[in-house]
C-alpha cells in the first residue's frame, strides 16, 4: 500500500524494518518478528489519544517515549486492513504537508 503513494521510497534499516518515506521523511515502517514486530505509523494527536490503548495497538516503542505521536499495530485484533491503510495514508499526508516548500515543489507536492 505504501508503495502506491506518490514519491515514496522504501529502505531496509533499523534491524530489517521496511521504512517508508516521502521527501526523505519517515511516515511508516513494518518490522518483522521480535518484540517490536508490527506496523508503525505517525499519527495526529487526536488519533494517538483515541487509539493508543486499543487492543493490538500501542504507543510506538522508542518514538512515543520521546513524546512523538507514533502508534504501532503489534497484535490482534488491531485495526482492520482498510482502516490501517487509511491511517498510513493520513501519516503520509501529514509528513508530505510538513516538508519544506522547496522539497514539495521538487516532488510535485506543492498543493500538499
Amino acid at each position: 500500500m505504501c508503495q502506491s503513494l506518490p514519491h515514496t521510497t522504501c529502505v531496509v534499516q533499523w534491524r530489517g524494518s521496511h521504512v517508508w518515506k516521502v521527501g526523505g521523511k519517515v511516515f511508516a515502517w513494518a518490522t518483522p518478528g521480535g518484540a517490536t514486530a508490527g506496523v508503525t505509523f505517525k499519527a495526529s494527536e487526536m488519533t494517538y489519544r483515541l487509539l493508543k490503548d486499543e487492543p493490538g495497538l500501542r504507543p510506538a516503542p522508542y518514538m512515543a517515549s520521546r513524546g512523538l505521536t507514533w502508534l504501532q499495530q503489534h497484535g490482534e485484533p488491531g485495526l482492520p486492513d482498510d482502516a490501517l491503510a487509511d491511517y498510513v495514508r493520513h501519516a503520509y499526508a501529514m509528513v508530505a504537508r510538513s516538508l519544506p516548500k522547496k522539497v514539495k515543489a521538487e516532488l510535485g507536492l506543492a498543493g500538499a
